[in-house]
């Protein structure tokens, strides 16, 4: 039988892709590789891994075709990297013929309502280029079993951006025809083995279900609720930040606030890949997480109308954490029940990270409350816009020495948060951070701050050009709030702030818990500090 070794777009697409981004500051994922090598041969052999967007899924994608493509020899790109030394590395490199999907690009290039015959007609022609001995069937299953027979090689199967159908698609008969597609290809394990070595998806969302069950169920799936074995994979770990902050002269401490966050059981802190990419190569500390896409607007989903929407969005931006289940999403953009549905999304979008034993929700760090604080001014909700003018009038208020007027909008969102029941300086901090939460238009929020002999309780630092003084917070739990004062003047916090050269407002909040009831107030006391 005549084989040509042609490197296609979409069967066999080579290793020049991942060639290309090792010349870069490349951060070693390839562990990735023995992960998917262990399911080879196994009923396991189909693994499908969502995260949100930059993140890396194409990069891994590459990196997988680089590894397998049997029409190249990928050995001088991997010697180097941590899979060379796993036990299965010679055994599957350059092994198999790769179909190799990038959904993103293959809708740009079809018609939205013709996408299955687009990739059938040209995997199948790509097919016969290479293999012209081989027979085509009418059922593409069936092309793929006859070229497995005829060449005596499984195919391994890597789709980037597998749900982008169901993110762009404008009809559902697309999407329903999409999904029928990969049961198709996927539909029986026993059969599917004989054909597919392995099969990779990676996505944004995780597999769309039909009812309760996932619409392919015999994939393995490993999400941003459940990343399990493949949590290192997915993003930079604190470990991999490190090194680069050392190897490129970068505050580590400053990268940590703005992109870490996220956080995976067994792996620690885990920080958004292109954000960190960006700040080193920029030498500069910024948003970066720009829209991409009309189908992942902040706005629209934190607008839904949903009873509690507003308000959890607000003690997000405010530093909280908030409930929530997970069980009911769809897993897509449009089947929306509740607000625990919009939460949900948001944790795959990399919005909202996720902490697994507690059921909780928050904002992961300055970057992406950049973008909350940006969005929710846009929201045309009466609750969001009576929380964003209180919390502005509260930083008016501070900024202008009106002590009481500080501390009566505390003391009222302290009554509406009927579930902060206060037990130490913690839960009166948890207050003061929604209170202030449209702060971070023009600050940055910093908690337990080292300065000067002892810690800074909240510490708001102007952003640059805003023109506002640095405010430095002290609480006290039936204490007193000239105490907290004191306690800042003697700790000499000031001193750690005086550089920033605009003014500096100390501030200082106490709870008297133990009063008579009626008299248990928040009492607040304002002073600017004087320089020496």
């Amino acid at each position: 039988m005549e084989v040509t070794d042609i490197m296609g777009t979409y069967l066999n697409p080579g290793n020049s892709g991942f060639e290309r981004i090792t010349k870069g500051k490349y951060v070693d994922k390839t562990g990735m590789i023995a992960r998917i090598n262990q399911t080879i041969g196994t009923t396991s052999n189909l693994t499908c891994i969502s995260r949100p967007r930059r993140f890396g899924k194409s990069y891994a994608a590459q990196m997988l075709c680089a590894y397998y493509d049997r029409t190249c020899d990928s050995s001088s790109l991997f010697e180097n990297y941590e899979i060379s030394e796993d036990e299965t590395y010679k055994k599957h490199l350059n092994q198999y013929d790769v179909i190799y999907l990038d959904m993103t690009g293959i809708i740009g290039a079809a018609e939205d309502d013709k996408i299955i015959s687009f990739v059938i007609r040209n995997v199948t022609r790509e097919l016969c280029e290479a293999y012209p001995d081989i027979k085509v069937q009418e059922a593409f299953f069936g092309t793929l079993a006859n070229a497995v027979e005829t060449i005596g090689n499984k195919f391994i199967v890597i789709i980037d951006e597998w749900d982008a159908p169901i993110r762009e698609a404008k009809n559902e008969k697309a999407q329903r025809e999409y999904l029928e597609f990969l049961r198709s290809l996927f539909k029986n394990s026993g059969v599917t083995s004989k054909i597919i070595a392995a099969a990779y998806m990676t996505g944004i969302l995780p597999i769309k279900k039909d009812g309760s069950q996932s619409a392919i169920s015999d994939f393995r799936e490993f999400t941003m609720i459940k990343p399990r074995k493949f949590g290192r994979y997915v993003g930079f770990t604190e470990g991999e930040v490190k090194d680069l902050c050392e190897d490129n002269e970068i505050d580590f401490l400053t990268m940590k606030k703005w992109y870490d966050g996220y956080y995976f059981h067994d792996v620690g802190s885990v920080y958004n890949p292109n954000s960190v990419m960006h700040a080193i190569e920029n030498e500069d500390f910024d948003s970066y997480w720009t829209e991409t896409s009309a189908a992942e607007s902040l706005l629209d989903y934190i607008s839904m109308d949903f009873d509690g929407l507003g308000k959890t969005v607000t003690e997000l931006i405010g530093g909280g954490s908030v409930s929530v289940s997970t069980l009911g999403f769809a897993n897509d953009l449009t089947t929306f029940r509740n607000k625990d549905d919009v939460m949900t999304l948001l944790i795959h979008l990399g919005y909202l990270t996720y902490d697994e034993e507690e059921k909780t929700v928050r904002i992961p760090n300055e970057e992406i409350r950049m973008e909350f604080a940006k969005t929710i001014r846009s929201v045309k909700r009466d609750d969001v816009i009576r929380r964003l003018r209180e919390s502005d009038q509260l930083i008016d208020d501070v900024v202008h020495l009106r002590e009481e007027a500080a501390a009566s909008q505390i003391e009222k969102i302290h009554a509406e948060e009927s579930s902060l029941f206060y037990n130490n300086e913690q839960s009166l901090r948890s207050v003061i951070k929604r209170a202030f939460f449209s702060a971070y238009d023009n600050f940055i929020l910093f908690e337990e701050l080292p300065a000067g002999d002892g810690m800074a309780d909240i510490a708001y630092l102007p952003k640059r050009d805003s023109g506002l003084p640095v405010i430095l917070i002290e609480l006290k739990w039936n204490q007193s709030a000239e105490g907290a004062i004191s306690q800042i003047k003697a700790r000499h916090y000031p001193k750690a702030f005086e550089d920033y050269g605009g003014e500096i407002l100390l501030v200082g909040v106490n709870y008297q818990k133990d009063a008579p009831v009626g008299q248990r107030k928040h009492t607040c006391i304002i002073e600017k500090y004087e320089k020496a």
